[in-house]
Order: structure tokens, then sequence, then C-alpha cells
């Protein structure tokens, strides 16, 4: 194993065993696995945390994004052929979302400072079918919400949220990441923030007619057992990991608030001029350090570093090698330049982030890439 590991799983769930466990009994003693008590208390307790009225639970990340988009189209604000405006710097769930339902997403350049959509390349991208914008906090950072909103108001587009990287992303005033938009999602992949102990997502909305219809659509497009008004899906957030979630709630914003400790030691004991460090926010809640990611200036220097960190066994990935417009699946998709993405794909290198990071393993990352 490596000294120093990307992220250890076992390690990071390890404080919460107990209550893991006893609610993983309680699941099983109760006799009902699929949306009962257990999902509807944290949907419940879910979105009180986030500040928003309504939570639906369902199979994963990639269905929230899914599942918000084709309640749109259900409900006729959105119709096959819309063009919903969405990073070109994002892993490519965004952009499947958009595809899957017959909508068509139309890339906008990332700010190379946030790494975010950055709001004045929205003017540009905005044509005569754009309907909507899917804005990502990527990598636990707030886009500009305030700036994005604005636009969305005054072109009159619909605003929705990736917020897969983003569980407990604040503004200075309290609103939360999922809280801005029409609707947003979630994921709960176990490396996430908070994290399952399998697969599951979550939609939230202030919309009692989309957060219905994303319930319908993701019950097989039932409302009632057996009665089928629309053509749906089968994503539901089971009772054992709702319980597990439920567990581990009440502790998410200790384990952010250390993922912040380390972030403020890395941008601050990081001296190598070759490594480019992310910007620490103004209000420092605005990023919960889901990965942290550095740069260098170039793509032999990434992966020199890379190499140079895991020959003294420290774990470091690619957050992302390939952006979405350059993948296979969109070979034809796309014929604008995106130049900033593709710069970031070749010099981005996340780093060791874990709130259950000792200190010193923290010193260990920071004097390697010191010595690099």
């Amino acid at each position: 194993m490596a000294k120093v590991p990307f992220l250890d799983l076992k390690l990071l769930n390890a404080p919460y065993m107990d209550v893991l466990k006893n609610a993983a009994c309680s699941v099983v003693e109760s006799g009902w696995y699929i949306r009962g008590c257990f999902c509807e208390r944290f949907e419940q307790a879910f979105a009180e945390y986030c500040g928003v009225k309504y939570a639906v639970g369902v199979g994963n990340g990639l269905d929230a994004l899914t599942l918000i988009l084709r309640a749109s189209m259900e409900l006729g604000r959105l119709h096959e052929g819309d063009e919903i405006l969405v990073p070109s710097n994002t892993f490519i769930a965004t952009v499947l979302a958009v595809s899957a339902v017959g909508l068509k997403p139309v890339l906008v350049e990332p700010s190379a400072n946030t790494y975010d959509m950055d709001p004045k390349l929205l003017e540009k991208a905005c044509g005569a079918r754009t309907r909507a914008i899917l804005a990502v906090h990527l990598y636990g950072r707030l886009c500009d919400m305030d700036e994005i909103c604005e636009f969305a108001n005054t072109h009159d587009l619909l605003l929705f949220e990736d917020s897969a990287q983003a569980h407990g992303a604040r503004m200075s005033d309290g609103r939360c990441a999922g809280s801005f938009g029409a609707a947003a999602g979630f994921s709960f992949y176990p490396t996430k923030n908070l994290g399952a102990l399998g697969d599951a997502g979550m939609v939230l909305t202030n919309d009692a007619d989309i957060a219905n219809m994303v319930r319908a659509l993701g019950n097989y497009g039932s409302e009632r057992k057996y009665v089928n008004k629309f053509k749906g899906v089968n994503s539901r957030l089971d009772e054992m990991q709702a319980s597990l979630l439920l567990a581990k709630l009440p502790h998410l914003d200790e384990s952010n608030e250390r993922r912040r400790e380390i972030a403020v030691r890395y941008c601050s004991e990081i001296k190598n001029p070759k490594v480019i460090l992310p910007e620490i926010p103004a209000t420092p809640s605005e990023h919960v350090w889901h990965v942290f990611v550095i740069r260098l200036k170039s793509e032999e220097s990434r992966n020199e570093l890379q190499k140079f960190l895991g020959a003294r066994g420290i774990e470091t990935l690619i957050h992302y090698p390939i952006p979405p417009h350059q993948q296979e699946a969109y070979a034809h998709e796309f014929n604008g330049e995106y130049p900033i993405a593709e710069t970031l794909a070749k010099t981005v290198l996340s780093i060791p982030m874990s709130p259950v990071m000792t200190d010193d393993e923290v010193s260990e990352v920071i004097a390697a890439i010191n010595e690099f």
C-alpha cells in the first residue's frame, strides 16, 4: 500500500463504524428496503441541510441530472433539441445527462483560475435555441452563482446545478450548493464528501412539480403502483444507502473543515515555483475541496511530478485526463475550440485530500512536491 494513499475509503468510514453498523441492522430488521422511512428521513434531512423544500432520492448522480432534465421536458419547460450550456471542463456525466434526453449540450470554457464555468463567456455561447444552464461546482468550489443567476434571469433561462462534488459548499450568506437554481443533482458515490457505501443520488428543488415528476419518473413513471403515467425508469435511493448517509450527514461539516485545514497548509507551504496552486476563495466555505487540484506548466512536467510522487509512495490522480469534447463518444458533436479545457486536462494533478489524512501525511506530500 502507498505511504500516502490518494483516498482510503476503509479509513474514511472507520470513525462511523458503530453508527453505520447500527443503521444497517435497523434497515435489515425493518423488512422494508426500497423507499421507506430511512429514505424519507434522509431526504428531509438533506433538504433542510441545503436549505431547500424538496429532495428526491435516486439511484446515482447521473440519474439525478438526467431526471431533472427529463422532468423539465415532461413539464413542458424544455423540448427535444433545446440547447443547454454546460462547462467544457467537467466529468463527462454532466454532458451525458444532457444528451440522454435529446437535448443539445453547448460547451462553455472555464476560468483558468477557478476551473469553473466562466460567466463572462455565457453570452457568446448563448443562441436562439438556448434554454438552460447546467452549472457544475467542480472539485467542490461553488461557481460564481451571483453572476450566473443574473445571466439566467436576464436571458430567461432555466438554471440547474451539478452539485455532485460540492456537498456543504456555501456562500457567505449561507446559501448552499444545490439551492440556487430550478433543481440540483447530487451524487453520493463512495468517494464524495458525503459518500454512501455504494451508488446513490439525490435531486433537490424548491419546485413541487419538479419533485413530484422526478419521483414518478424514477419509479417507472408511476405515481400509483401499476398505474404508469409516464415512460419512466427505475432509479430509487434504497433504504440501506439512505440509512448510512443519514448516519454520516451530521459529520459532514466537520470533515469539510478538516479538508479546508489541509488545503490551507498545501497553499501556504507548497513553495515549488513549477506548481500552480488553486485559489483559496474569499469565503472559505465556498470550497469543500472534494479534490485538491494543482497544475504544472506542461504535460511533461505534470507527468514527471506524478511519477516522482509515485516513487515516494504518494498516490495521485488526474481529474480529468480527457475533456468531454475529445471523448470518442462525442467525436462528431462539438465543432468549437476549447483550449482552456484541453490545457487543464494536460496539466492538472490531484494530490491526496481526505479528512482522515494525518498531519504527518500532509507534511510528506508537501515535502515531496517541494523537493521535485
